[in-house]
């Protein structure tokens, strides 16, 4: 089989059946299957995805268990040579998995990609491509963690992005975890998301690791998809801080005092040193 879409749902009934919606035509001539992880949603998701969307694979889990969890079994039961990890909030251009799975098969080397991420009047969204919040950014700094990092621009006192980054391929350090086009045979090598990132980090931690294998992970240009408005998070509430600050926390116990060297493999036509981005594909 050729891919394997994975999206958690908690209570997103209504985002959830567009991006299905969206997904169903762009699939119809791959060999394809789509899981979704539901995290106990209280409102009619479950209901719809039985009534309108029979082929879904539904995965319902009687708690919220976040997102790595139940995404590593659900990666565990995929039988893609590719895995797309998707929020429900997203919905795919025409083109977007075409082009997608083209580039990956022509970048054996390549782990994973994400794509431009327009919201819903067609704005780009500057996270698509930078993909670290900007707390993190500045942990990082703070402690020392951006040499994990060293060929990001994010560490850069004068990085400033421009608006012609947005229609430019380039490698990039962390993968947006909207939308996650991953090799699964590399995600098996690094034991895909660790689950002391339930909700935060998983994306900055599973992308570290597959550089660190010696893999290469890329912004890709050539295509794009549109995040639906969402509600935003309670961002004062007690879980809310203690995951998002907590998985930094973590990331920083699991890496700070045992820095790991990036060794990149010799892969033809990449390079061996920490070259600067801007590589054009």
């Amino acid at each position: 089989m050729q891919l394997s879409v994975i999206i958690v749902n908690h209570n997103q009934c209504r985002l959830l059946h567009r991006s299905l919606t969206a997904l169903r035509p762009a699939l119809q001539h791959l060999e394809a299957e789509i899981m979704v992880i539901d995290n106990a949603s209280s409102d009619r998701s479950l209901h719809m995805l039985q009534a309108e969307f029979g082929e879904v694979q539904v995965m319902p889990n009687s708690t919220d268990e976040g997102f790595s969890a139940p995404v590593n079994r659900a990666i565990k039961k995929a039988k893609g040579s590719y895995v797309l990890v998707m929020h429900p909030s997203i919905v795919n251009g025409e083109d977007t998995l075409d082009k997608t799975l083209s580039f990956m098969d022509e970048h054996q080397h390549t782990a994973g990609i994400t794509v431009r991420v327009l919201d819903a009047e067609g704005h780009f969204v500057k996270g698509s491509k930078k993909a670290m919040p900007e707390e993190w950014v500045k942990f990082f700094r703070f402690t020392g963690l951006s040499r994990l990092f060293s060929r990001s621009k994010l560490f850069s006192p004068h990085y400033e992005p421009g608006w012609d980054e947005e229609f430019e391929n380039t490698e990039t350090d962390v993968l947006n975890s909207c939308f996650m086009l991953l090799r699964r045979s590399a995600l098996m090598e690094v034991d895909a998301f660790d689950e002391r990132f339930p909700i935060f980090g998983y994306d900055i931690d599973l992308s570290y690791r597959l550089r660190l294998a010696g893999y290469q992970t890329y912004y890709f240009a050539r295509t794009f998809v549109i995040q639906q408005a969402m509600a935003p998070a309670a961002q004062f509430s007690l879980r809310y801080v203690r995951n998002f600050y907590g998985a930094m926390l973590t990331f920083a116990a699991k890496y700070l005092f045992r820095m790991p060297e990036l060794r990149l493999k010799t892969m033809p036509g990449a390079p061996t040193t920490a070259a600067a981005y801007g590589i054009k594909q």
